[in-house]
């Protein structure tokens, strides 16, 4: 188990490992979670156009989105920022965040083992929720 956990940078290492067996989640099957989701949001005729007219550079957007969900999913530690800002006067409603969520899920459920399906997706409802609270309040 030790091994496993070294092939993802943690500053959590034993709890990483540790989720890594829990959940069959690992680097490569959240770069093809991460990599798969976005390519079907720049495809989405409704959540694609919100995506493409603030993300300039892609290849960087999903370096940073893999370290992101790293941190949530495998407690890595890995991701530095702050993402509530960075969305807070988007035009968006929940039916956006609702299109968010059904993309994940479909795309968790296809890349991800069930148990790490589970928990990208829980933890992807309770971002989608607070992100939209927040929006809410702001706006």
């Amino acid at each position: 188990m030790q091994a496993a956990a070294s092939t993802i940078r943690s500053v959590r290492p034993d709890l990483t490992a540790e989720l890594m067996a829990r959940t069959g989640l690992d680097e490569a099957v959240l770069t093809g979670l991460v990599h798969g989701f976005y390519a079907r949001i720049r495809t989405d005729p409704v959540l694609g156009p919100i995506f493409e007219d603030r993300i300039a550079d892609w290849p960087a957007h999903l370096d940073r989105m893999v370290d992101f969900w790293s941190s949530v999913a495998l407690m890595t530690g890995r991701y530095h920022g702050a993402p509530m800002p960075a969305h807070l006067g988007l035009p968006v409603d929940w039916p956006h965040f609702a299109r968010w969520l059904a993309l994940f899920e479909e795309t968790a459920r296809e890349t991800c083992p069930p148990e790490g399906a589970a928990l990208v997706c829980d933890r992807a409802q309770r971002i989608a929720r607070n992100l939209h609270a927040a929006i809410l309040r702001s706006g």
